[in-house]
């Protein structure tokens, strides 16, 4: 059985895209090569030996650290299954480094549904009834591409736009596709300039503006 290294679960809402307004819980797995220069969990890039603590220890977590716990899917079902929460949310770091067949479709097992939140920079392996969510992220310091399958599978897409040249990234990657997925365009860290950006595209091309909902509630 697979070690997964695990940052912190912690209940909240879910605050973008599609799911906006779900409890959900929030499985947050430890390391990224990816490097996105705006990223607000920098905490989880590495993986440090070093780092590792107890499972006790990371449940315990009330600030964001660098420490992770390594848990097998049997033990991460039983902490998801004891939450009231009905959705669960794979984030990171980035999540796709890991195969996470066998967890997802343990999830959705116990009845809950199930999202991972991915670069596409890594092949998605999850359970065919997993939500996809694509946060593309091209041209990054890590040097990573966004890769077609991971295109192919995502029940929407999340970009986060800066300026128009983001826009065009973005049209270019719904090329690798007949159908389109939910198109989301999030600003970055919801700046005037980018917000405004967002609008106007998204009105012109009837494609949705994603907020960080969770932040204007105060919420992890």
């Amino acid at each position: 059985m697979s070690q997964l290294p695990v940052n912190e679960i912690f209940p909240t809402l879910q605050g973008e895209a599609n799911w906006a307004g779900t409890p959900a819980l929030f499985v947050r797995f430890q390391s990224c090569p990816i490097g996105c220069p705006w990223c607000d969990t920098k905490h989880t890039w590495n993986k440090l030996p070093q780092n590792v603590v107890t499972v006790p220890e990371m449940l315990a977590k009330v600030a964001d650290a660098p420490t992770y716990a390594n848990m097998d899917e049997d033990q991460l079902l039983m902490v998801i299954n004891d939450d009231k929460s009905s959705h669960v949310v794979l984030t990171g770091g980035e999540p796709a480094m890991y195969n996470l067949d066998e967890l997802t479709r343990g999830i959705i097992g116990l009845g809950k549904t199930v999202q991972i939140e991915t670069s596409g920079t890594f092949e998605i392996r999850v359970n065919h009834n997993t939500w996809v969510t694509l946060s593309p992220k091209i041209d990054m310091p890590g040097g990573y591409k966004v890769l077609a399958s991971s295109v192919g599978l995502a029940d929407e897409i999340k970009m986060v736009i800066g300026k128009m040249a983001d826009v065009a990234l973005l049209k270019d990657l719904l090329e690798l596709r007949m159908d389109h997925p939910q198109i989301w365009l999030q600003p970055v860290s919801q700046s005037p300039k980018s917000t405004a950006i967002c609008i106007d595209v998204a009105r012109h091309h009837g494609w949705r503006v994603s907020i960080q909902t969770h932040r204007f509630l105060g919420i992890r």
